[in-house]
């Protein structure tokens, strides 16, 4: 037993020794540094940080602890991002205590220069409640463009969370053994020139000097994504506009200005030295909308062009690559400049040019759009130089962002005005639309139901005084979706939000008006995810007249073979996508529900050496179970069905014995592509093409259900959940 006892001890005492010879502190086991954390870990957020001796293994872990101060905390790490590959991981161990109101996660991001490129905190996964130490992983691209890397563990809400054991690794190598590689220096990250502001003044904006504008925003894009010079990553193709900027806007006709651009298209650099593009694919989903260079009367310019075209750049490209794998765009040396909030009007104008151009040649969508995309560009020209502050910015670029009607493409952060301007209030109460009614259907924090006097089933009809839907009208353009459904859906979450602690609101209970006012209370205060995801929520059970329940909101890969097994002699399955699923389950679950080899999905792709080209791939396919379920598959999805949510009914509704009840999804499908934009904000796209094997679209339409059924409010009031009621019904029907 003594040998036993030392034995333990000496491996105890060399695996913590070995933590502290390690270059990186992720096992938080060097001593602490003046902060009172481990040696090289910072604090992001406002909650308190400690290091404590409740490990995974040595000596001590990282922890979180939630405070009445504040909404997060962090525990960051910083790495130089100075190793070459292609993917980047992030493992840990974490152990969670009471969280609510939020989520616990691993968080891994890569900076570039000033800018965010890739990031996860593992919001999607809802981490909450108590659970021991545990396992978790994040994947990412690895952007070649990267600068610093960003290690961490965050807390959102209330709750305690211990981090500990992390590992990073690139291409599946540890860091703490890569050695660093020196990266080149491009000339565009040279360039400095106009790093304090564009130094561009604007003119009062005619009509004419509009056009020129549009024609410029036009070839800027176009030479950005197909001269050779550019792609060489030769030119600050951002600062090359603001140099042109000044002697652009001070021509007097067409002529000089067409002279302007073949100048600084001359000034790039021979283009024929290269070899000639492939030609565009025929058979191609999409191609180059090259339609604009018929509205050129200049014919020099028009061959300088047509020139640029023929002889485009091959192979790789500084501001484009695709990902590995899937192929969605990725877009590469893209400042945000988030130094300043406001920025100047070159600024704004780039922000313009910079994302109109994304999606031009890279969005697998565009042919869905509502409007006519190449009128976009001029409409928005003086939105965005008089835009007159930095919220007006923020709402002129979130239209912008509607435009593409894309339900991922929101603007996920640097709308901090826009989120001053909602309110940092919240009704204790989750609501949704029903029809073109807003109804209470759940308690964010139950304890807090008396002092709300709302019930469920209440009608809200008006806010301060204004009609629910005259406010709905009003704002709706701030809410970027494919669909109407979806709008409404993130409408509904801000109805009841305000700048003040209490508002007015008039309410319908059983068709009689009533009037209140309801407090509101700091986000920080309310269990936000509890409507959506109770803790510890297990994924299935066994319903009334022999009938199997899952829903995938809580679904772990180690469930699928157990519940499978339990539910293999039942009537049916209903399985409720009615939410973002926690796991990717589309093969692995959908395999029981196929009785032959089956195709359910392909994906258009974009061209970095075409852009605007994009191309179908092959089929994929749901292999067949050795034992494949043989009762009724029932499907159940609505307006929070979205993304993966939506791909996973498509991987289902392969099934032939499957039936999908519900309402439109969100119509977003497809890996999403990260923009970044001047002023420090980001937002996203769909970056894939997503269709049925027949070629039927997905975008916008959703995954429309086989028998629509929405919930009423009386089935609300009374606790119900129709769609599953109607499941059951499907799955009884003989």
């Amino acid at each position: 037993m003594r040998k036993l006892s030392f034995l333990l001890m000496a491996l105890f005492f060399l695996q913590c020794q070995a933590q502290t010879d390690q270059k990186f502190n992720l096992g938080f086991e060097k001593r602490i540094n003046t902060q009172g954390l481990s040696d090289g870990w910072f604090k992001w957020g406002e909650y308190p940080l400690t290091v404590d001796t409740t490990s995974h293994s040595g000596k001590y872990a990282g922890k979180i602890t939630s405070s009445d101060n504040g909404s997060f905390g962090c525990l960051a790490y910083r790495i130089p991002a100075s190793y070459s590959g292609e993917t980047i991981k992030l493992e840990g161990y974490m152990k969670t205590k009471n969280v609510e109101g939020g989520h616990a996660g691993l968080l891994l991001r890569v900076d570039g220069d000033a800018v965010s490129l890739v990031f996860d905190n593992m919001k999607n996964q809802g981490i909450t409640g108590t659970n021991d130490w545990k396992k978790y992983s994040i994947t990412l691209q690895y952007p070649e463009e990267g600068m610093q890397i960003y290690v961490a563990g965050i807390l959102v809400g209330k709750g305690e969370v211990w981090f500990d054991d992390l590992v990073l690794t690139i291409d599946d190598k540890d860091v703490q053994t890569l050695k660093e590689v020196k990266k080149a220096m491009y000339n565009a990250e040279k360039d400095k020139e106009f790093d304090a502001g564009s130094k561009v003044v604007f003119p009062e904006l005619t009509s004419d000097i509009t056009a020129n504008l549009e024609l410029l925003g036009h070839v800027w894009g176009f030479l950005k994504y197909y001269h050779p010079a550019i792609a060489k990553g030769d030119y600050n193709w951002d600062y090359e506009l603001f140099r042109i900027l000044p002697t652009y806007l001070s021509v007097e006709n067409n002529a000089q200005r067409d002279v302007q651009l073949i100048k600084w298209i001359d000034g790039l650099g021979e283009t024929k030295q290269g070899r000639k593009g492939k030609p565009v694919d025929e058979e191609a989903k999409l191609k180059p909308d090259m339609k604009w260079f018929k509205d050129i009367e200049n014919e020099s310019l028009k061959a300088k062009l047509q020139e640029v075209f023929e002889y485009r750049s091959r192979g790789n490209q500084y501001y484009i690559k695709m990902a590995r794998g899937v192929g969605n765009p990725v877009f590469t040396h893209e400042n945000a400049y988030k130094t300043v909030g406001y920025p100047d009007a070159g600024y704004r104008l780039l922000c313009l040019y910079r994302y109109w151009n994304m999606i031009n040649y890279f969005f697998p969508y565009k042919h869905l759009i509502q409007k006519d995309w190449n009128s976009t560009l001029n409409a928005y020209i003086p939105k965005f130089i008089n835009a007159t502050n930095e919220l007006e910015y923020e709402f002129t670029t979130t239209q912008l962002i509607g435009e593409i009607n894309d339900s991922h493409a929101t603007l996920m952060s640097g709308n901090n005005k826009i989120e001053e301007w909602k309110g940092r209030y919240f009704a204790p109460v989750h609501c949704r639309f029903i029809g073109q009614q807003l109804v209470v259907d759940d308690y964010f924090n139950p304890e807090l139901k008396e002092e709300a006097e709302l019930e469920i089933g209440d009608v809200i009809t008006k806010v301060n005084g204004r009609a629910v839907n005259d406010i709905v009208a009003n704002i709706s353009k701030y809410y970027p979706a494919s669909n109407q459904p979806t709008r409404l859906r993130d409408i509904s979450a801000d109805m009841l939000r305000s700048q003040e602690q209490e508002i007015d609101i008039t309410y319908l209970r059983d068709g009689k008006e009533k009037n209140k006012k309801l407090k509101l209370y700091h986000r920080n205060r309310l269990n936000i995810y509890r409507w959506y995801k109770k803790d510890n929520e297990k994924c299935y059970r066994l319903l009334d007249n022999n009938i199997g329940y899952i829903t995938l909101k809580s679904i772990k890969k180690e469930d699928i073979k157990t519940m499978m097994d339990q539910f293999k002699n039942t009537k049916g399955i209903i399985i409720d996508i009615r939410n973002y699923p926690s796991t990717f389950v589309p093969f692995l679950l959908g395999t029981y529900f196929v009785d032959s080899p089956t195709p359910f999905v392909k994906f258009t792709k974009g061209n970095i050496e075409c852009p605007g080209e994009f191309t179908f791939g092959s089929k994929l396919v749901i292999a067949k179970s050795s034992h494949p379920y043989t009762g009724k598959l029932v499907v159940l999805v609505n307006e929070i069905s979205q993304s993966q949510a939506e791909y996973t009914a498509m991987a289902f509704r392969a099934g032939a014995n499957s039936t999908i009840i519900g309402s439109t999804t969100a119509g977003a499908d497809g890996n999403v592509s990260s923009i970044s934009l001047p002023g420090g904000m980001r937002t996203m796209i769909s970056g894939i093409g997503v269709y049925y094997p027949n070629g039927e679209e997905t975008q916008r339409v959703g995954i429309v259900p086989d028998i629509e059924v929405h919930p009423t409010i009386a089935g609300i009031k009374d606790g119900r959940d129709e769609l599953v009621e109607k499941a059951v019904e499907v799955i009884l029907a003989q």
